[in-house]
């Protein structure tokens, strides 16, 4: 049979399709987790490009075709964490070539479904973080009615933006854990894009974001550390960043003061471009003092001549932030014995080992 090349042939089709996507992970990284737990390595554990061309990879194809199936159509996800149970008592079978060329591409087919939903909502909230950091703007009509009022509506309509973004991430960990993605793998998805939303916000040199941080947070802990995980921490560059615009008294403060209690994670650089593009046009309030920004620059001078980098821009890392064995490490054992396994893997003798248990 000829082979398949699983993520060209079937990704591109459903590329858009959230539910068909988390299906798909689901499946596949319980199904890496067996093969991870099942597969012993052997002295024939490398591939060769020759075999790796001709080799068939028909269970793929199979795969293919599911995959532009319904999710409704498929059933409850077979292969997910769920279902796993006694895996430390799975007997382990010989790695051959076709199973170790199976895990390969299998791993390569999760990676490429992650990434897909990650970028996926990347793409939904970049458009309301644009909102997020503008000047919010006050109608003619509002302004006719009274400053306080005029400010109030401006500030409910930026709220309301947050307030969209925060929805957009609901919606994905309502479609992600109705197809039972491990918590791990969700976690990993919320910690990247709360990593993106801190480059995009940072980088920005964005003033209004204190309250949409509160919406953030809120969600953070409405969402539960099982699912959110560390996404919060993702953002601690905006955040030292805003609270430094927020306080008072900026002259006053010292630069000890600023890099060691105020903004530890922030760089001299990012500290130096704070100070010196501030401005205050509700209160009035003046930026770090000239003695400080003094020492801001003799401190990049003396790191330019280390060789230690001069940007202050944030970088947006859309790595894949997970091993197979991290994968296998966090998924926990539920009981399996009652559950019917679909007929591709029943009817299929080949992998019957996936399901034995040792004597």
């Amino acid at each position: 049979m000829p082979y398949i090349d699983v993520q060209s042939y079937c990704l591109p089709k459903v590329h858009d399709n959230n539910d068909r996507l988390s299906y798909w992970l689901s499946n596949a990284s319980t199904l890496l987790l067996l093969l991870q737990r099942t597969l012993k390595a052997s002295g024939a554990a490398s591939l060769t490009p020759q075999r790796r061309r001709s080799t068939s990879s028909s269970l793929l194809g199979r795969m293919s075709q599911g995959l532009r199936a319904s999710p409704q159509s498929a059933g409850i996800p077979f292969l997910n964490s769920r279902i796993l149970s006694g895996l430390d008592d799975l007997r382990q079978v010989e790695a051959k070539y076709p199973a170790l060329l199976f895990k390969q591409q299998l791993t390569a087919f999760l990676e490429k479904i992650y990434g897909m939903i990650r970028d996926n909502l990347k793409k939904e909230i970049s458009p309301l973080l644009g909102l997020c950091i503008q000047a919010p703007r006050t109608s003619r009509a509002s302004l006719i009615k009274g400053r306080s009022q005029a400010n109030a509506v401006a500030q409910q309509a930026l709220i309301a933006h947050w307030q969209s973004i925060v929805k957009s991430l609901n919606n994905y960990l309502k479609i992600m854990r109705a197809n039972y993605v491990p918590s791990f793998l969700i976690r990993k998805v919320f910690t990247q894009i709360f990593s993106f939303i801190n480059v995009q916000l940072f980088n920005s040199n964005g003033e209004f974001v204190k309250a949409g941080l509160a919406e953030l947070e809120q969600w953070c802990h409405d969402s539960t550390e099982e699912f959110a995980g560390s996404a919060w921490d993702e953002l601690k560059h905006i955040r030292q960043a805003v609270g430094f615009l927020v306080i008072h008294q900026k002259p006053k403060k010292t630069l000890k003061e600023i890099t060691n209690d105020l903004c530890p994670v922030l760089s001299i650089q990012q500290l130096y471009r704070i100070s010196t593009m501030y401005w205050d046009d509700k209160y009035g309030t003046h930026s770090v003092s000239s003695e400080v920004i003094s020492s801001m620059r003799v401190m990049m001078m003396d790191e330019s001549n280390n060789a230690v980098s001069s940007s202050f821009l944030l970088d947006d890392d859309s790595s894949i932030p997970f091993t197979v064995d991290d994968i296998s490490k966090s998924i926990q054992q539920i009981e399996i014995a009652d559950i019917d396994p679909p007929p591709l893997i029943r009817e299929n003798s080949g992998f019957t080992f996936l399901l034995q248990r040792s004597e």
